[in-house]
């Protein structure tokens, strides 16, 4: 990761990462802002996040600054709050137009269409990667860069989009546990029935522990 921000930063005097939440990322993420980089060259964005208070401890926002808050980076954060002000729910056209303003500033940032120079992924049990959840629309949005789920574990969440993720110049898959062993070998099969077999940026790295790399 630290090689693709350098490589990044050399040719085009900026990376744009794009992180996953969770808990089982932050050990990498803490050795990465270890690195000697130039971090006040680097944006980062998250690949998806709850649609929930900005206190709220499941917020990736809070865990991601937590590590990179204090090295001079620049953030691009999804727009969870003005979301939550325009209430998603009850006015679909707001909620479109505050989606519209994210996607002119990323596109400001990554280009137009965006590419992100490194994004992180994981996996869940059910296929899912970022908030690209099975049976849920935003799986088959082509169009928009960035949307919002239907209701999924008691929110809605906001998430990058297939076009975005499959336009990254590096994804980096971290998986862990026994329970992930069965959907990262479909993952490497290339199964497009599970939404995380649909995202297939130009280079991947699959990192993965003893558990999940197991095939039985």
């Amino acid at each position: 990761m630290a090689a693709a921000i350098d490589a990044a930063i050399e040719a085009r005097d900026r990376c744009v990462v794009a992180l996953s939440g969770g808990s089982t990322p932050t050990p990498v993420f803490e050795a990465l802002a270890t690195r000697p980089l130039s971090w006040e060259q680097v944006v980062f964005l998250q690949v998806d996040e709850r649609l929930v208070a900005g206190d709220d401890e499941r917020r990736n926002l809070m865990g991601q600054r937590a590590v990179f808050g204090n090295l001079g980076c620049s953030w691009l954060p999804l727009p969870v709050e003005e979301l939550l002000l325009g209430d998603v729910d009850g006015d679909p056209s707001t909620a479109a137009a505050v989606l519209d303003r994210f996607c002119v500033d990323l596109v400001a940032v990554a280009g137009d269409p965006p590419m992100i120079d490194l994004v992180h992924l994981g996996l869940g049990a059910d296929g899912h990667t970022a908030s690209l959840l099975p049976g849920d629309p935003l799986v088959d949005e082509l169009r928009q860069y960035v949307g919002v789920t239907e209701e999924y574990q008691g929110t809605r969440r906001i998430s990058l989009t297939r076009p975005v993720l499959d336009r990254a110049r590096m994804a980096v898959w971290l998986v862990s546990g026994s329970d992930k062993a069965e959907t990262l070998g479909r993952l490497l099969a290339g199964d497009m029935s599970i939404p995380a077999g649909l995202i297939r940026p130009a280079h991947s790295v699959v990192l993965a522990d003893a558990d999940a790399a197991r095939q039985d």
